[in-house]
């Protein structure tokens, strides 16, 4: 598997080769491919995910338990006294499936075959555990397994009257082999090609060979690849006389007392990508795989069922010649290994021709078979053996063959270089590179071997930011929870550094309807937070499937503080630019380097304090961390709808806005600042009353500098004069409050720096709005005539803000979700006050307040949490921008599975000694299923039509109840089952209905608007 070209050429020679008999004389193609590009990785590809459902386990880590262990998962049944063991490997929870995480009906997921419903589940965690979501992933997606036959046919003709309406067409799309893989790339929405494999018990590798293929040909980028065998109601099969299966309920793998195998349900898939891609990306790499080989025995065989020792070999020898490997680099093979008394000696010699070129002695290869733990999952039989290997690789340790004792004397173990272990072997790295081979036979004769290869050591941990934003979504609230605490357990158990935690989860899941996240700077801390105890943590939101607006508000003078934003400008590159380009280009007027009076050694603390108490510091300070923030919050794809600041924060707003570009812009704020500075002594104050009720407390000496909501404004002037009406308030019980603002804005001590200010606007470049830039002054939208007259600039200084007005503007415009732009959290505090604001709309701050011991980096991460839980657009990969992330193993989605079970039309021989799960199911006929928790509150229908049109959504869809707001899509309706309620409407009310109609009107509420509409 080195190229289409030499690849081919290669194992055509091994073919070749056994096709006369004589596997030496494939001996030279070794040579051929080791002096060519056998370590062009190139041709190598790597398992980056994997999933698993096997007895006993439910996911990959249970299954890796089971086999270290050499714990059995086989069910054994009652048997007749004497008689032979009825054994089966049972699945738990086999007929349990989230149909309204994929969005089916309950009375759909009825419909489908249980081996698509898992197989759907675990594609889904192949993807999650390889740390990619399918709706974000650049590339195609290629989907490639096959599944059994289990009669799902049958079973949906003898439960017809469970489906009226139902065409056998669409019974046959239920049930059909053709359409496993295409149902997971429609619901998962993957256009690579989707592929199903139907090779018997060999499926499932041919399946991983067909997904290599196409890898390495181009045609897709990333590949599924597996296979399911699933049978619900599992079958209990007393037929034990007829040499394939055991008759003591045990698979005896390679043992002499072997009898037969076990049947058994299961389903593995693996994700798969070109290895070279997968270093490139940062993926946590499992396993290499080298080559893979398929072929087919032909005619040279004594029967259509019967094994063949050389097309097994060719097949095996020509995967090591793709692979550019000799045999006796090979330390482990994960064989078919059925414990049948025949199949097993006739596996192990076709093993032992295709190792005789090699040159490992005695026991050098150990031989093993997962059947001896789980039994014969068929047609995943083969991926599951895949799954164990490279877990095998993975761990470094080759479990052991259970109930193995003795050798079956037709292995001739003595003469070939393989052994069998009963218990498990350590496997440890070496300076050779560890190799495993994967054997898996179909029955007819189609044989797929694989090799693979340990993964290369992982790259160094990348340092990142030390505080991490983790964000978690699920399609219900109670699934979100679940995930907190299946993630707070992981980060207890594993040790992969924070921030390729937040990379996973921030890149490598779906953006879900239900979110929350949590800020943390280390795996404890996070933990602590997304423990049970700690839910609250999470604030989990709903967010509804549309893009959320966001609001940028820059806040005035005041905020300012030592340090502000010091973590930022430690550790966020787009952010120090800025603050070092202002920096520069205010020294020569300021004299001072704003990064000094900013982030102070300890021993220049005390005067960079006195510096920042002045005005000309202060509003520079505030200015170059507002546009620094910005900056920020763009380069991670925040754009802002509309921008608004308050006093000195219109610069930054009209910054933002493309009205003035950064130097113009801090040239004006120098000379703001200065004229500020050089007033006379002034001061302002909060006074929470209405401005009406102020009016008769003003003098020359005092103005309204702020009206920030109907009861919340800010006077401004002399400081004595400000003092006497704050005495005058403070005698009638008002509790007025002095700013840290030592300068008299928005007064008449401005009036005489006006003309020279104005004169300052006219020598810079100003430009009209480039977007929404709502006036304080106003309490409008700035006009592009406004923006670029000076008189507008010098009228700023000196008129009052009008901050309430200008909410009042924004909340009318649009739902946008309000992110404050400065330190501390002034304006949005005064956004949540005011009554035009509402209890939904979100709001964050961008850094802490100056008493707040929470660092700038924990809030920013917080407000960008927020947003992203609001529905605000993020470009993860840029908030990593620089760093080299890699994606780790992460627990995948809880599924919140119910039981969806038809009458089986030949029940079961033997009562099962497992319970079966409980939970809602649905009894032929009927309809049982609650209606799914998707957040929305449930409104019964009123009136008769309406009443109508619940009961047919009901009926089509399965649910015991449907609300007159409920969406018939949101609750797993499609095309076709939109025909059969257009059918139920028009018997039960006479209209004239159509599939368009569901369409354009898809409540209950709407669609039965929609009828009266037609028929007035």
């Amino acid at each position: 598997m080195s190229g289409h070209g030499m690849a081919g050429d290669t194992a055509h020679d091994a073919y070749s080769a056994y096709e006369t008999d004589d596997a030496y004389e494939a001996d030279d193609a070794y040579d051929t491919y080791a002096s060519g590009e056998a370590e062009d990785i190139g041709g190598f590809a790597a398992v980056v995910g994997m999933a698993a459902r096997v007895p006993g386990a439910g996911d990959v880590d249970g299954l890796w338990e089971t086999l270290a262990g050499g714990t059995e998962s086989v069910t054994r049944f009652p048997a007749a006294p004497g008689g032979p063991t009825p054994a089966y490997g049972v699945v738990e929870g086999a007929d349990e499936f989230d149909a309204a995480f994929f969005g089916y009906a309950p009375r759909e997921a009825l419909l489908l075959d249980p081996q698509h419903r898992v197989f759907l589940e675990c594609s889904w965690e192949a993807l999650e555990n390889a740390g990619y979501d399918p709706g974000r992933f650049d590339g195609l997606v290629g989907v490639y397994g096959g599944s059994g036959d289990t009669g799902h046919f049958s079973t949906l003709l003898a439960n017809r009257a469970a489906f009226p309406g139902v065409s056998e067409w669409q019974l046959r799309l239920g049930s059909g082999a053709d359409f496993l893989t295409s149902r997971v790339s429609y619901k998962l929405g993957l256009n690579g090609p989707a592929v199903t494999v139907q090779t018997a018990c060999s499926t499932s590798l041919v399946a991983v060979h067909t997904a290599l293929q196409a890898l390495l040909a181009g045609e897709c980028d990333l590949a599924l690849a597996g296979g399911v065998t699933l049978r619900v109601p599992h079958p209990v099969d007393e037929n034990l006389d007829d040499g394939l299966l055991s008759r003591d309920g045990h698979c005896r793998a390679f043992d002499a007392a072997a009898s037969g195998t076990v049947s058994s349900d299961g389903v593995g898939v693996v994700a798969l990508k070109r290895l070279e891609d997968a270093l490139r990306d940062g993926d946590e790499i499992h396993a290499v795989i080298r080559g893979s080989a398929v072929n087919n025995d032909g005619a040279a065989k004594a029967g259509f069922t019967t094994p063949s020792v050389d097309g097994q070999a060719a097949a095996v020898r020509a995967a090591h010649l793709v692979a550019g490997v000799t045999p006796d680099t090979i330390g482990y093979v994960e064989a078919h290994g059925t414990g049948t008394p025949v199949g097993d000696p006739i596996e192990v010699r076709a093993l032992a021709k295709a190792f005789a070129g090699g040159t490992g002695g005695p026991g050098s290869c150990v031989l093993g078979s997962a059947k001896s733990n789980l039994g014969h999952t068929d047609a995943a039989s083969g991926v599951i053996g895949l799954i164990k290997a490279v877990l095998a690789l993975r761990h470094e340790l080759i479990p052991g063959t259970v109930h193995f004792e003795r050798p079956n004397p037709g292995l001739d173990l003595e003469n070939t270089p393989f052994t069998v272990s009963a218990e498990a072997r350590p496997w440890p790295r070496s300076d050779a590179p560890r190799r495993a081979g994967v054997n898996s036979l179909g029955i007819g004769g189609t044989n797929a071997h694989v090799v693979l290869e340990e993964a290369p050591p992982p790259a160094a941990d990348a340092p990142g930011r030390p505080y991490q934003l983790l964000p978690l979504s699920a399609r219900t609230g109670t699934a979100l929870k679940e995930s907190a605490r299946r993630l707070g357990t992981a980060l207890g158990r594993g040790s992969a550094p924070l921030a390729d935690v937040a990379w996973t989860l921030q890149t490598g899941r779906a953006e879900l309807a239900h979110r929350g996240y949590v800020v943390a700077t280390g795996r404890d801390e996070a933990r602590r937070a997304l423990e049970p105890a700690d839910t609250a943590a999470l604030s989990p939101v709903r967010y509804r499937d549309r893009s959320r607006p966001v609001a940028f508000l820059f806040p005035g003078q005041g905020g300012q503080h030592l340090g502000m934003a010091h973590d930022l400008y430690r550790h966020e590159p787009v952010f120090r630019d800025v603050v070092d380009r202002c920096a520069r280009l205010a020294e020569p007027d300021l004299g001072a380097d704003i990064r000094t009076v900013l982030y102070p050694p300890e021993d220049r603390r005390s005067d960079a304090a006195a510096r920042l108490e002045t005005m000309r510091c202060s509003q520079v300070a505030v200015f170059t961390v507002q546009c620094a923030l910005a900056a920020l919050w763009r380069s991670w794809g925040v754009e802002p709808a509309m921008v608004l600041g308050h006093s000195l924060g219109a610069y930054a707003a009209a910054t933002v806005a493309g009205v003035l570009d950064l130097p113009d812009a801090l040239r004006l704020v120098l000379e703001r600042s200065r004229i500020l500075d050089d007033l006379p002594s002034g001061a302002m104050l909060a006074v929470p009353l209405a401005e009406r009720d102020l009016l008769p407390l003003l003098t020359d000496e005092v103005s309204v500098a702020a009206v920030n909501g109907p009861q919340q404004c800010v006077l401004t002037g002399t400081a004595d004069g400000v003092a006497a009406v704050r005495d005058r308030l403070r005698a009638d019980g008002v509790d007025a409050r002095l700013l840290h603002i030592s300068a008299a804005a928005h007064s008449a001590l401005v009036e005489p720096a006006l003309p020279g200010f104005e004169k300052c606007v006219a020598g810079v470049t100003l430009r009209p709005p480039s977007l929404p830039w709502i006036s304080d002054r106003t309490g409008l939208p700035v006009t592009g005539e406004q923006a670029c007259d000076p008189s507008y600039w010098s009228g700023h200084l000196r008129h009052t803000v009008r901050f309430d007005d200008a909410l009042r503007t924004l909340f009318a415009a649009g739902d946008h979700a309000l992110l404050e732009v400065g330190p501390g959290r002034t304006l949005t505090t005064l956004a949540r006050r005011h009554p035009d604001c509402g209890p939904g709309r979100p709001t964050a701050p961008s850094l802490p307040h100056a008493a707040d011991d929470t660092g700038s980096g924990v809030t920013v991460m917080a407000a960008l949490g927020r947003l992203w839980q609001e529905g605000a657009a993020i470009d993860w990969a840029a908030v990593h921008s620089g760093e080299s992330r890699r994606r780790t193993p992460l627990p995948t989605y809880p599924f919140e599975r119910q039981r969806f079970r038809l009458a089986s039309p030949t029940p079961p021989l033997q009562a099962p000694t497992v319970t079966p799960p409980q939970g809602s199911g649905v009894a032929v006929g009927s309809v049982e299923y609650a209606r799914p928790d998707l957040g929305d509150d449930y409104e019964e229908a009123a009136g008769p039509l309406e009443e109508a049109v619940a009961a047919a959504f009901a009926d089509v869809l399965g649910l015991d109840r449907v609300g007159r707001h409920d969406n018939f899509f949101d609750y797993g309706g499609d095309s076709l089952v939109a025909a059969q309620c257009c059918a139920l409407v028009r018997a039960a009310t006479g209209a004239d209905v159509s599939v368009r109609m569901v369409f354009r009107a898809p409540t209950v509420a709407g669609f039965a608007a929609a009828i009266e509409q037609k028929t007035e």
